[in-house]
């Protein structure tokens, strides 16, 4: 059965950070293009950061220099970094997964909350 699992959100003032987690289970991550994807209330979701193998990476330009997407393969498990967090940053977060080529996300998560605020 295939599942993502995120994790590591949270309340956190502006300029803090935060650590994400997205746990897979029931396919590889080494076999996939693993990303982040956050939607704020009343907003689309939007693509956040992506990661391919070998270590390719791709931010949205509202996180590029704050955010840093990594992977463990060996964990089947993908990190968000977040550093120097701001108030519009609040959202759910959700990890993604696709095969390679694939113009469409396979797999996602439920989602991990993240608040920024004082």
């Amino acid at each position: 059965q295939v599942e993502l699992v995120e994790s590591g959100g949270g309340l956190v003032q502006p300029g803090g950070s935060l650590r994400l987690s997205c746990a897979a289970s029931g396919f590889t991550t080494s076999s996939r293009v693993m990303s982040w994807h956050r939607q704020a209330p009343g907003k689309e979701r939007e693509l956040v950061a992506l990661t391919t193998t070998p270590g390719i990476t791709t931010y949205a330009d509202s996180v590029k220099g704050r955010f840093t997407i990594s992977r463990d393969n060996a964990k089947n498990t993908v990190y968000l970094q977040m550093n120097s967090l701001k108030p519009e940053d609040t959202a759910i977060y959700y990890c993604y997964a696709k095969r390679y080529g694939s113009t469409t996300w396979d797999y996602w998560g439920k989602g991990t909350q993240v608040t920024v605020s004082y």
